[in-house]
């Protein structure tokens, strides 16, 4: 199946308000409401084809506007629709439990002012309230796979009715192994229905997937496949393995910045790093997949407000963290995964705004760390010390 390519570029685009893409006035003023004025580049791309009823792949960084761009035109087409339904018409699918509650979030605050009612289900949590909710009638479903795939199995669920259905982070829902429950998921959906990916990053093995199931699908690419925000400075510094926590104290403990995510490639790992880091009077949490969905929110919370300025996460909890003016992300361990770099640093530079970046990289890590030069198309800056501080505004 071909593509038709709708290729776009940032400056040739001229200021837009969601007005100007026809979305009705109830949604506009929620917009209006979160401080949203002028639309991003994917969302002036996207919305558009999609209240169009168009099939869409849509890559662009991340914290560029992809919930938006594809949850106010659902939200426009669902509120249309005035026939009543029991089950849900759109069906948004996500790889993390943070991400499900951050896009729940999302969708809250655009459709305050319409009759559209939304969920998200997950793991982690009991699923009694989950399922109360969905007997009484959905209209717009936010799911991680596995846990759909459990109300399915015990009748709980139908996605007889689904007409939109969003693919979010597909790329990570693949590595993380998800394509089988995907693939199952979609044999109980309507194959006349109108689907949406969107990611940060699209490996030619997703972009084959997505023709199997897109129909004459519009791509949309907002910046280059696997770039990186310009307004991140990023930098490395070689240090091997045993001497990492001690130079991350340091780091840490000269940075001028308040916020700092720390990514590690294990849970253990996350939770060793907060341990040895206390120990130097450093206070730091961790979220990763072990911890309970409780304890995530609570340290996510907690990070957010300003409870605690240090946050230690493994790839798969980040995939939910949308802090828009997190200054400083930290590569600790660097992903197995080259593309999980993009992915990493993208928590940082969002909407616009400038952000650091920093790689911590082993005499046994430097093959991974080519591999993501080759990737980025750059080779990153090393960081310097001046004065004992580190400075990465390379």
């Amino acid at each position: 199946m071909e593509a038709s390519n709708v290729l776009w570029r940032y400056h040739n685009l001229q200021k837009m308000s969601f007005k100007n893409f026809g979305i009705i006035d109830p949604i506009i003023k929620a917009v209006n409401d979160i401080g949203y004025t002028l639309a991003t580049p994917i969302q002036k791309q996207a919305i558009p084809l999609i209240l169009e009823g168009k099939d869409i792949i849509g890559c662009a960084q991340t914290g560029t506007g992809k919930t938006a761009a594809f949850a106010l035109p659902i939200l426009q087409l669902l509120e249309s629709d005035t026939k009543k339904y029991k089950m849900p018409r759109a069906l948004v699918l996500v790889p993390t439990r943070e991400l499900a509650i951050q896009i729940d979030q999302s969708v809250a605050a655009y459709s305050k002012h319409i009759r559209v009612s939304r969920l998200a289900i997950y793991g982690g949590v009991s699923q009694v309230t989950q399922v109360d909710r969905v007997r009484k009638g959905v209209d717009m479903l936010i799911a991680t796979p596995g846990r759909l795939m459990d109300l399915i199995n015990q009748g709980h669920v139908s996605l007889s009715e689904v007409k939109m259905l969003v693919l979010d982070e597909a790329d990570s829902m693949l590595d993380m192994g998800f394509v089988h429950d995907i693939k199952r998921i979609l044999k109980y959906i309507p194959q006349k229905r109108q689907t949406l990916f969107f990611s940060a990053t699209m490996p030619n093995e997703i972009r084959k997937f997505a023709n199997t199931i897109l129909h004459h699908p519009a791509e949309i690419n907002v910046s280059p496949v696997s770039s990186t925000a310009e307004k991140i400075v990023q930098s490395v510094s070689f240090v091997e393995k045993k001497d990492k926590a001690a130079f991350l104290a340091n780091v840490l403990r000269n940075s001028d910045v308040k916020q700092t995510l720390i990514f590690t490639r294990t849970k253990h790992g996350a939770d060793r790093l907060v341990r040895i880091l206390g120990k130097g009077g450093i206070v730091a949490a961790s979220i990763h997949g072990n911890k309970s969905q409780t304890a995530r929110q609570r340290a996510l919370s907690s990070f957010k407000n300003g409870g605690v300025n240090i946050l230690i996460a493994t790839d798969i909890a980040a995939r939910g963290i949308d802090i828009q003016e997190l200054p400083f992300v930290i590569n600790y361990d660097l992903p197995v995964d080259s593309e999980t770099y993009v992915h990493r640093i993208g928590r940082t530079g969002r909407a616009g705004k400038e952000g650091k970046a920093l790689s911590l990289c082993s005499e046994e890590e430097k093959p991974t760390l080519l591999k993501i030069q080759k990737l980025i198309g750059f080779q990153l800056p090393i960081a310097k010390e001046r004065n004992n501080n580190l400075s990465i505004n390379n």
